[in-house]
Formats: structure tokens, sequence, C-alpha cells
């Protein structure tokens, strides 16, 4: 073999060895990763709006700030790797933190998954497309519930901030005569959760006189809104 001839097929395996570490580099960001960040020190802030009904009772709203600080990483049972989410809580924004809760959250293939009160979810399926379903608790022993992805890379506003990529995951969306369930979250690239919004209402069926007038018996409509992110 001639030596420029040898040259030459050692230049093109070089460039396709660069394109093929160049790719590599770029595929998490393309299937969307970065819609879940896990980064020791990183911190959200969000403001939370709260209300609950009961019956015979009027309703109790609250409004309060929640902090997540994503910790130390450890293996987990799975030998997985994951992340401590340490809650914080206070009620309004010049009062101190409070220690409330310690989630967890991990990417594994292609799931992003958050432990909370025990129970795994399956937040985020990658890559990240519109349409795209899965069921968010797989990992749980609760009952199906479609997770629906849409609007994938779309602006959203959240108080007086757009985030110009964006994703909107769709637990559910249904009301009917007698009741209500909405539930749905908004991550933003290299953000994560900015949005969050949870109602699930029961309206009074109990007499032909209320049906149809959407009188709330019991229920919760709760709404999270980021405030402020960073990294300590």
């Amino acid at each position: 073999m001639h030596l420029r001839s040898y040259s030459s097929i050692l230049a093109i395996a070089f460039l396709f060895l660069i394109n093929g570490c160049q790719s590599s580099k770029l595929e998490p960001v393309s299937a969307g990763y970065d819609y879940f960040p896990l980064e020791t020190g990183q911190f959200t802030i969000y403001d939370i709006t709260e209300q609950n009904y009961s019956l015979n009772a009027a309703p109790v709203q609250r409004t309060y700030q929640l902090k997540e600080v994503v910790g130390d990483s450890y293996l987990d049972v799975t030998g997985n790797k994951a992340f401590r989410l340490i809650r914080y809580r206070r009620s309004t924004a010049n009062k101190p933190w409070q220690a409330d809760s310690v989630w967890s959250a991990r990417l594994v293939n292609n799931e992003a998954i958050r432990t909370e009160n025990g129970l795994d979810f399956v937040k985020l399926l990658f890559p990240v497309s519109d349409q795209l379903t899965w069921d968010g608790n797989r990992l749980n022993s609760a009952e199906n519930d479609d997770y629906q992805l849409r609007n994938s890379r779309q602006p959203y506003r959240v108080s007086d901030k757009q985030y110009d990529e964006t994703v909107t995951v769709i637990a559910q969306n249904d009301s009917t005569l007698v009741s209500q369930d909405k539930r749905l979250d908004v991550y933003a690239r290299q953000v994560g959760l900015i949005y969050k919004e949870r109602t699930q209402l029961q309206f009074c069926s109990s007499s032909p006189g209320c049906i149809g007038k959407y009188q709330i018996d019991y229920g919760i409509r709760q709404i999270y809104r980021i405030q402020q992110y960073g990294k300590e």
C-alpha cells in the first residue's frame, strides 16, 4: 500500500472517530435529558398556592414557598446512580426555611424517575417528542396512569418570565358533571420543573338540584410556579 493511500485511510478513520465522539456528546441534549437536570447543589424555589375543600366547611387557602436542593449522589438498591432531593418549606419569603422532606431522583436508561413519599414515578420519557405516552405508575403498585408529552420545545411563561424551550406532561385533564381531574407538569430546558398544576375535585351529585352546577364537595387545587433557581 502506498504511503499516501495509507495516510488517507487514517485521516478518514480519524474523522469518523471525531464525528462519533461529537455525536455521543450531543445525544443527551437532542434526547432532552436536560429537561430533567440533576447536579449536586442545584436548587429551585417555588411559590405554591393551594385550596383545600371539604364538606360542610369553608375552603382553606394556603400560600407558601418550597425549596428543593439536589444533594449528593449515591447508588440505590438497584445499583443505579440517584440524587437526594432535600426539600424545605416556609410560609413567606421573609421567614427561615424549615426542613420538610427528602425525596430522590434518577435518570435510568430513557426514564426520568422521582421517588416521592416512598413511591417511584416515571416523570419523563426520552427522547422527548409530542404525543409520547407512558405509564407514570409503571414502577409502583398503583393503577395505570397514562402520561402524555405535548408542546415539546415550545415557549412557556410563568409569572413574568418566559422559558423558550419547554415540554408539557399531561397526566390527566378530565372534567365531568361530577368531578374534575387535571394534572400537568411543565419542564424547561436546563432548568427542570417550572410549573405544576394538580386539581382533583368532586362536585355535588347527592341531589338533582346540584348536579351540573359544579358545587365543590371536596378536593384540592394546587399550583407550583417557579420563583428562582440556581446553584448553591
